[in-house]
């Protein structure tokens, strides 16, 4: 059962929607490194549900740290993280298994199990799961926070809404709390109203809307990442596409690159401070990882999310008893777009990829 990343550092992660709890068991992290609870309320805050105009889900989110940890630090024995489930309306989905809904795995589930899976609010297949991977990250950030790397990623658009450039933004300070900028997870004050805007006209259609969340990487020396399959990209985009919802993952200039000739896409070596520099690396334009290794430049990352599939409008899709499509209202509490609680997500799945290739080749290590 593929419910496990990483290498060195390896999470699993387990639970179901409306079962009892969710949470990661997280491998590897080195003895010696600083638990931080600060850091830990923050990530899973900003992922949680109960924001206005998204999912009004309420769930506490109280994280229960069981194992692996003593006076405040890792002992590198495993860490179970945690948190139970609270607010479930289980009936919202009594038209299950016998009229699965579109856009989901309700069918793939039912046969892959024969029967078995608990289809409810998605089961093990739902974001409800996500909150793993941010307590998970939030705790490999101190690796990362000790080496001068860090993982940063806000919403880059709604639809036709976009922002700017998430390296022409100020990255350094914590949003301010209560704004739209931290309901939403966008650095960018000037498109954030807009988006709000969008968003709620969707929200009143009783529709979905696409979105996308940029991800910058910065501080990472040279030669970080493995060789092929273990490269930085393609680890990146395997946690990124594990992701629900999630779509497409670009990499620098992304599907721009088809469209580039050579002579434009290619970025010169030229001297630097102590190493050798991408031209474009200030500018945040070059590339970031070459042959699956770090450049010493911004690694540049957007992901793509779906319109979230479930949503109040009635649609038509296969009864299975009647063996006749027939028309589907899904009730629950659903969010409208998936970009603003996806950042977290995004931004703790960098984390954890980070800190894994960087234990990999020797470049992180804790605290004695």
């Amino acid at each position: 059962m593929g419910m496990g990343l990483g290498d060195k550092l390896r999470i699993t992660l387990f639970g179901e929607s409306h079962g009892t709890c969710v949470g990661a068991l997280v491998e590897g992290m080195p003895p010696g490194t600083p638990i931080n609870p600060d850091s830990l309320s923050r990530e899973i805050n900003r992922r949680k549900p109960g924001r206005k105009g998204l999912s009004s889900r309420r769930e506490a989110d109280e994280c229960q740290v069981l194992s692996g940890i003593y006076e405040g630090k890792a002992t590198g024995w495993p860490i179970l993280m945690l948190t139970m489930n609270s607010d479930v309306r289980s009936s919202d989905y009594s038209f299950l298994p016998d009229h699965p809904r579109p856009g989901h795995a309700d069918m793939v589930e039912m046969v892959r199990s024969e029967g078995s899976s608990d289809l409810r609010g998605g089961g093990s297949q739902s974001a409800r799961l996500t909150f793993g991977m941010v307590a998970a990250g939030s705790q490999a950030r101190t690796l990362l926070d000790q080496a001068g790397w860090s993982c940063i990623a806000h919403l880059h658009s709604v639809g036709e809404v976009t922002s700017r450039p998430l390296f022409q933004l100020d990255r350094g300070s914590e949003i301010e709390s209560g704004s739209d900028m931290a309901r939403l997870n966008c650095r960018d004050p000037e498109a954030v109203g807009k988006m709000s805007e969008f968003i709620e006209t969707v929200r009143m259609d009783k529709d979905s809307v696409g979105s996308v969340v940029e991800l910058l990487i910065e501080g990472i020396p040279i030669g970080v990442g493995e060789p092929w399959f273990d490269g930085i990209e393609p680890s990146l985009a395997r946690a990124m596409m594990a992701i629900p919802g999630a779509r497409a993952v670009e990499f620098s200039h992304g599907v721009e690159s088809s469209r580039m000739r050579g002579s434009d896409h290619n970025d010169p070596w030229l001297s630097g401070d102590g190493a050798p520099v991408l031209e474009g690396a200030s500018s945040g334009e070059a590339d970031g990882s070459l042959g699956g290794r770090s450049t010493g430049a911004p690694i540049r990352v957007k992901v793509h999310f779906k319109p979230p599939s479930s949503f109040p409008k009635e649609q038509l899709t296969l009864h299975l008893p009647s063996d006749e499509v027939m028309p589907l209202e899904v009730g629950g509490r659903h969010d409208p777009v998936l970009g603003p609680r996806a950042v977290p997500v995004v931004e703790a799945a960098a984390i954890l990829v980070m800190a894994d290739l960087g234990l990999m080749g020797g470049f992180l290590e804790g605290e004695d």
